[in-house]
């Protein structure tokens, strides 16, 4: 029996290709009906490459508040860091209704596609600051924080263990990367007992006096469109990831895209965004600026996916020594 070989005729750059493409090997979860490439070829192209070099080449950079915690649950938003500290047990009655006039006043805004990133950052830094004020004044007790993280409904997207886990398991750092409060972030990651070695926050910080009040914030402010400018200013943080040029960034704004801006020397990147709310608004803006987008997709399924397989060669290694012992 004879079989036709179809590139048998065909030049030596065409065979090439060809053997590109058969050695590819499909991600499924990039076929479910929530993920949308402008450019599939250029997508599976990056992750080959991040394979070929391996976990040791790679680190993680994410936001957090509606990336790796969930948008929505059962039709309820689920609060950021922020949402979380609107507490009872926190704040008084008013102050409360003060954060959700500021929420309705800039959320808009945040969210407007026919805005302009620059448009939209001084009302960003408006909105930052009036509610830093508002729990300043509230003075709020650092040994209540860990308590209105268990009362509240913060949940991290289906599929975090796996990914936290992964993460720690092949050493791959995870740059966290926050315009929430980073006291809020670690104290959720912390109750969901996936606060690893490997992972590192940049966020806006609260600064307690000696009696555990809350008396400011440190450092500079950090909110959703001025990431470039805090990514610069903690280069020197970041450089500890030096001799990892391959970095996967999950974000659900247009502003998370500078998180990696203070890294040099990168190779490859990767980046997938969480389109959680207007979507029709928004999807052409998302589709020219990520490389995968996720349409309101609560889960982890696709970075866990992308990340499995970037580390693939890496777990056969160790799954062969211990077939070995």
């Amino acid at each position: 029996m004879f079989y036709h070989i179809p590139w048998i005729y065909t030049p030596v750059r065409s065979i090439l290709a060809i053997w590109h493409q058969l050695t590819k090997t499909e991600i499924p979860d990039l076929t479910k009906g929530s993920v949308m490439m402008r450019d599939r070829s250029r997508v599976e192209d990056t992750i080959y490459a991040m394979q070929k070099a391996g976990a040791g080449s790679l680190q993680v950079i994410s936001d957090f508040d509606m990336t790796l915690t969930r948008f929505a649950h059962k039709g309820k938003r689920v609060p950021t860091t922020h949402n979380i500290l609107n507490n009872r047990l926190l704040i008084n009655g008013d102050s409360t209704e003060k954060m959700k006039e500021l929420l309705n006043t800039y959320y808009p805004i945040e969210i407007d596609g026919r805005l302009s990133s620059e448009e939209k950052l001084p009302y960003m830094v408006e909105w930052w600051t009036k509610v830093h004020e508002l729990l300043i004044q509230q003075r709020i007790r650092k040994d209540m924080l860990a308590h209105a993280v268990r009362e509240s409904s913060a949940m991290l997207r289906e599929g975090y263990g796996v990914f936290f886990d992964c993460l720690a398991e092949q050493r791959v750092p995870l740059l966290i990367f926050s315009a929430g409060v980073g006291d809020v972030l670690e104290e959720v990651i912390r109750q969901n007992d996936v606060f690893h070695p490997n992972v590192h926050i940049i966020s806006n910080y609260m600064d307690f006096d000696h009696t555990g009040v809350l008396r400011a914030f440190k450092g500079q402010l950090i909110h959703s469109y001025n990431k470039r400018d805090g990514a610069l200013s903690h280069a020197a943080a970041l450089r500890e990831l030096h001799g990892r040029p391959n970095v996967l960034l999950l974000g659900d704004s247009l502003g998370d895209l500078s998180m990696a801006d203070g890294i040099s020397e990168t190779q490859n990147i990767l980046t997938v965004g969480f389109l959680n709310d207007q979507v029709e608004e928004r999807i052409e803006s998302y589709l020219n600026s990520f490389d995968i987008v996720l349409l309101k997709d609560e889960t982890m399924d696709v970075p866990n996916a992308v990340l499995r397989f970037i580390v693939s060669s890496e777990m056969s290694k160790v799954h062969r020594k211990k077939m070995m012992r």
